[in-house]
């Protein structure tokens, strides 16, 4: 790790979605949950709805979290990311992809606000997105640090 500002790669990813998504709820407004996500399954391998109320937001989080870290990414790409393992009665389990109207539903919105952008390899994160990402990620690391003052993270940081 250089010396320079943290990134998305130098904080735990709990702690960077739970905090974007708390950001990504208060500051776009475009970004609000559909009508049906309260009744939706996320994937044909789950038995029932989300429990928590603002899984939208943590979803949406997430979403552009994997696309800074392995853009360009598709729909196709993201459906195997929240897909899951389905086991069906006595025959071997098996990995499904997730709905894609979540997928689909989730990037518009991220389109919408300027955080991702559509390229013909599929979807990448905007400067606008790597900022915010990079802030949030710098917010948490100093906090992180702030926290465990003998960590060797403090150590590097100061170069010794």
């Amino acid at each position: 790790m250089g010396l320079g500002m943290p990134t998305v790669y130098d904080v735990p990813p709990d702690a960077l979605i739970a905090k974007l998504a708390e950001y990504l709820k208060q500051q776009f407004p475009e970004i609000r949950p559909p009508d049906w996500s309260l009744y939706v399954k996320t994937s044909s391998d789950r038995e029932r709805p989300p429990a928590d109320r603002d899984w939208w937001y943590v979803r949406c989080a997430s979403v552009l979290r994997k696309v800074y870290i392995h853009g360009p990414l598709s729909v196709k790409d993201l459906r195997s990311e929240y897909g899951g393992r389905a086991r069906k009665r006595v025959a071997p389990a098996h990995h499904v992809r997730s709905g894609s109207s979540i997928v689909r539903h989730v990037l518009h919105q991220l389109e919408a606000v300027g955080l991702i952008e559509k390229t013909p390899k599929g979807r990448v994160i905007t400067s606008k997105g790597r900022s915010i990402l990079d802030a949030i990620s710098t917010e948490i690391f100093k906090e992180m640090v702030k926290a465990d003052p003998s960590s060797p993270i403090k150590r590097v940081l100061a170069g010794s």
